[in-house]
């Protein structure tokens, strides 16, 4: 209770204060912010420059990991600097004080704002990597490119899988009623707790492995940046960021045992990587971790090959330039020999339980720009999905229409009096295109919602001379996936 009384001042104090990204930023510049994107202090405590209101002896001890002055530490969180100590979110000694965790601003796109908890930035200004193997990272480019990925509906329940330092629920909780968050970390969930306190949650934290916390359980959407990082056994992990299965043996698990913690109509989505053993054949690994009755959307945004994968990873951990370095190296690429690996993928993968008898298995590469946030793109996949299985004659008897963000794209020799290619391009969500010809063309050119497609390709069958029905056979398909693309929509 001590703990939760100390963060609700704490939250307070910080909320009375605006120390709020938009409020940082402009004490610290856009160069301040850019800086510390790349760990340099630098340009932020040049902006600062000599003062030492709240606003910039907090944005010193927490953002840029600077002692300050017992003095100005008192004037920034009056009465509070004994009880954060004690609390071990502050050290205090003599006439300094200086942060034991991260405390940050945060802001997003979705309205999410708020303070996120953590431990302390590694590498920043040059400082070594993680000392401690339970290390609880803070905001990072995955948690925010899974927040982007994320389908924002109002639902009943939400499960944070592996919530770490707590930032999906943040988001979570706007839309959901319910929100469960687990970790098989204790500081973790220990360093979240101080999260959710902060911005006045209320979330119900478990402590356990993958779905163990949550047996018996389910939830209209799961959410997770699991520990997917494939390193050697044997050596010691960073919780945050390494399980103990072998290879992806960890994401395989999640993906398929989502179905027996997911509602009818739920959702489970997952940033993660893969391990790629043959590349020809690599989407039919992905496709048998499917759970049936469920529908898959797998997105692989970057492939690396095992040499640039591991230096990431060992760079990530600090080891650069450390007289171990050469050795985890040989280590992780003797493990990888051993499974097979020759490539990882890494992106996205989203889990549909729509309870169809004919699931809807789409994995492909897709390296491609996106408009972000990407979540509505997936929610939109679901609803596209659905359309493309109806029935023949349904689709046929539909009033269809192009998407409104299509354009058309028209490629050709200079003076020539036809075009060699015609692309019909969307601009937001995916950005998907298709590339038709004459017939398909004239029939989406005519979808504008105000007629039922068979009339549109009977029309068009006229105008061409060709047999109806024919055409009808040739173009089903294509419009099939032309719905579930989201080119056609209703």
């Amino acid at each position: 209770m001590e703990r939760e009384e100390t963060a609700d001042r704490l939250g307070d104090r910080l909320l009375e204060l605006d120390w709020s990204v938009d409020t940082v930023l402009e004490r610290i510049g856009e160069e301040g912010q850019r800086a510390l994107g790349r760990n340099s202090t630098v340009a932020a405590d040049r902006h600062l420059g000599s003062a030492d209101d709240p606003v910039a002896t907090l944005t010193r001890l927490w953002l840029l990991q600077q002692k300050v002055g017992r003095a100005a530490a008192d004037a920034a969180l009056p009465g509070l600097v004994d009880d954060l100590t004690a609390a071990g979110v502050l050290n205090s000694e003599g006439a300094s004080v200086e942060a034991a965790v991260d405390v940050r601003p945060y802001d997003s796109d979705d309205g999410t704002r708020g303070w996120v908890v953590s431990d302390l930035v590694n590498g920043l200004d040059g400082l070594p990597g993680p000392a401690r193997p339970d290390y609880v990272l803070g905001i990072s480019p995955a948690s925010t490119s899974l927040a982007q990925m994320t389908i924002r509906d109002r639902i009943g329940s939400a499960l944070d899988l592996g919530a770490g330092c707590g930032v999906q629920s943040l988001h979570l909780a706007r839309h959901a009623r319910r929100v469960v968050a687990t970790d098989l970390n204790p500081r973790a969930n220990e360093l979240a707790a101080w999260t959710y306190h902060l911005n006045d949650l209320e979330i119900d934290q478990r402590l356990g492995s993958l779905y163990e916390p949550v047996a018996g359980e389910r939830f209209d959407l799961i959410v997770t940046n699991p520990p997917y990082v494939m390193s050697p056994p044997g050596t010691e992990r960073l919780v945050y960021r390494e399980g103990s299965m072998v290879a992806d043996g960890l994401v395989e698990a999640i993906v398929r045992g989502s179905a027996d913690h997911l509602t009818n109509g739920g959702t489970l989505q997952v940033l993660g990587n893969w391990a790629i053993l043959d590349p020809d054949r690599w989407t039919e690994r992905l496709a048998d971790w499917i759970p049936p009755g469920c529908d898959a959307l797998i997105m692989e945004r970057e492939r690396l090959d095992p040499y640039e994968y591991i230096e990431i990873w060992l760079a990530d951990a600090g080891l650069a330039g450390r007289p171990e370095h050469a050795e985890r190296y040989r280590e992780w690429l003797d493990y990888f020999d051993s499974l097979g690996v020759r490539q990882v993928g890494m992106g996205w993968l989203q889990v549909h339980r729509s309870g169809s008898e004919v699931p809807d298995l789409r994995i492909e590469q897709w390296p491609h720009a996106v408009e972000q946030p990407v979540g509505p793109a997936f929610a939109a996949h679901r609803t596209a999905v659905a359309y493309a299985r109806r029935g023949d004659s349904e689709i046929l008897a539909t009033n269809w229409r192009l998407a409104s963000d299509v354009i058309q794209e028209t490629i050709g020799d200079p003076g020539a009096a036809d075009p060699r290619h015609i692309v019909l391009r969307s601009q937001r969500g995916f950005r998907r295109a298709v590339e038709v010809g004459t017939a398909l063309g004239g029939v989406l050119g005519a979808c504008d919602g105000e007629l039922p497609l068979g009339v549109i390709i009977g029309a068009v069958a006229g105008l061409l001379d060709a047999d109806a029905e024919t055409l009808v056979a040739e173009l089903l398909p294509r419009v099939r996936q032309l719905l579930a693309d989201g080119i056609l929509v209703l």
